[in-house]
């Protein structure tokens, strides 16, 4: 049920040029070239069959892993105007930013593991046989101001599930993107077949909780003690969703 599933490739080369894409999160033709033990013809055969069948997208000569994600959506207030799109690669650095900086604001331990991990791997996105990873941003002109975050293992037992986080910095709160950005990704994952969505936070991020409960999230259970925040242990809640 999880949009791994589709991935077949038919080559074993063509495999190879997604794997390398997928992990490294870009990549041009003349690093595949550099980097793969692929004739440079059958190669560039391979490239545009991955391009045809949607595993693969160009922009300005680099490929990316392709996810059907929808397309770009505008939306004004009496202040600014923000879009809500899928995330691409070159965001990386300031959806990291924005969610360090929400998770130091507010506790978020799930995120800041989050920022930690597409930091360290510098990829973005990830769609393979083991996990699935989108993200969808909110952009001022065009810098990155909010995010939703998706993430499911690719196991048999689990296809059916996702992890959520969803966050915007200070400066551009209260103004509904934050329910724009958690719709957007929650329409997304209802399309790709996950049923229920998840959202772990400290019992102390009351915000948050109250932010999900207010968008029909319910509280399925709690552990007590589960972090240690400045000394002090802290529960963590355990909400979820259904689509």
């Amino acid at each position: 049920m999880g949009i791994a599933d589709s991935l077949e490739f038919g080559h074993t080369d063509r495999e190879a040029i997604y794997q390398y894409v997928e992990r490294h999160g870009t990549a041009s033709m003349d690093e595949l070239e550099r980097e793969l033990p692929v004739d440079p013809g059958g190669l560039r055969h391979h490239v545009a069959i991955l391009k045809r069948d949607g595993y693969l997208t160009a922009k300005d000569g680099t490929y990316h892993v392709a996810l059907d994600a929808g397309a770009e959506e505008e939306y004004r207030t009496d202040e600014f105007s923000f879009h809500i799109r899928p995330a691409r690669q070159e965001d990386l650095a300031g959806i990291v930013g924005a969610i360090r900086q929400v998770a130091e604001e507010r506790t978020y331990i799930v995120a800041e593991s989050v920022a930690d991990e597409i930091d360290h791997q510098n990829a973005l996105l990830r769609h393979n046989e083991i996990e699935s990873r989108m993200f969808f941003v909110a952009t001022v002109d065009d810098e990155v101001v909010g995010w939703v975050h998706l993430h499911a293992p690719e196991l048999d037992k689990l296809t059916h599930t996702a992890e959520l986080t969803v966050g915007v910095i200070e400066e551009y709160r209260s103004h509904g993107i934050g329910s724009h950005l958690l719709s957007r990704g929650l329409e997304w994952a209802g399309s790709k077949g996950y049923e229920k969505v998840y959202n772990s936070a400290p019992s102390t991020n009351e915000v948050a909780i109250s932010f999900l409960e207010e968008h029909g999230w319910e509280t399925e259970a709690v552990r007590e003690g589960h972090y240690k925040i400045d000394g002090e242990y802290v529960d963590e809640v355990m909400m979820a969703v259904s689509l």
